[in-house]
């Protein structure tokens, strides 16, 4: 399996799950992971599975599915999430190696209908998970078919190594860009959500010690929970303007 190419596996994955993926890297969502295990055992919930995730706690969402599918099929096999969901290429490639491995060993032969197993929910992942591709990898020529055989389809890639024109280099970029500007919007959501958690704790800790008698180890807990919450590190110290804010707040 350590010689078979990133493009025949792609070519692999695009062929049993109808997909377009041109970037092993778009594997760290999640949603293929876990649909290749559908087509092996056919009772994946894929009504939980976002297969166009397109920030990373939709890619851990995603990955819980595919822990909770390990759990009841007693798959012994420990899923770096941390690992994948930051859509590195390496991870995602030996993580596919191994699901490809997986799949050759339990799957029956089966008929799979992709599209109808995730009810023709759309399968765009963003292309700002993964570094530009270079000409070397710019699509799959050739790839294993369903059952690991030479010969399968080939993936419906972008347009070969050097034929883009100029305009269109140009407008692949442009779609990155607002693609990024999209993923960022995101990370800023997904950052104000966890902060106004933070922030909604940090209050009932300081009100709890401010109002009640507080004695023995209900009042340490308490001071320990503010100690982690207003500890620092190199570089995310909290600026002084937010600090003087926090410290005209009453409560």
């Amino acid at each position: 399996m350590a010689g078979v190419s990133r493009s025949d596996l792609l070519a692999w994955l695009n062929e049993l799950l109808q997909l377009n993926y041109t970037k092993i890297e778009q594997c760290g969502t999640g949603g293929a992971y876990c649909q290749v295990l559908d087509s092996i055992y056919g009772d994946v919930p894929m009504t939980k599975v976002k297969m166009n995730a397109k920030h990373e706690y939709e890619f851990v969402a995603n990955f819980k599915v595919m822990q909770n599918i390990f759990k009841a099929k007693k798959i012994d096999k420990p899923i770096p999430i941390e690992k994948l969901v930051k859509c590195k290429m390496q991870d995602n490639l030996e993580f596919l190696q191994w699901i490809k491995r997986f799949w050759d060993s339990n799957y029956g032969g089966q008929g799979y209908d992709a599209v109808a197993r995730r009810r023709g929910a759309p399968t765009d992942t963003p292309a700002t998970i993964a570094p530009l591709s270079n000409s070397r990898t710019g699509g799959a020529s050739a790839g294993l078919g369903i059952g690991g055989r030479a010969g399968g389809k080939t993936p419906i890639s972008g347009h070969r190594a050097g034929s883009a024109q100029p305009n269109e280099a140009i407008q692949a970029l442009q779609a990155q860009i607002r693609e990024m500007s999209t993923h960022m919007e995101g990370l800023e959501k997904e950052r104000d959500f966890y902060f106004a958690k933070l922030r909604d704790i940090e209050i009932l800790v300081q009100q709890q010690l401010e109002t009640s008698e507080l004695e023995g180890s209900q009042g340490d807990t308490l001071k320990e929970i503010q100690k982690i919450l207003y500890s620092t590190e190199d570089g995310f110290e909290v600026p002084d303007s937010v600090a003087a804010v926090d410290e005209e707040e009453t409560f």
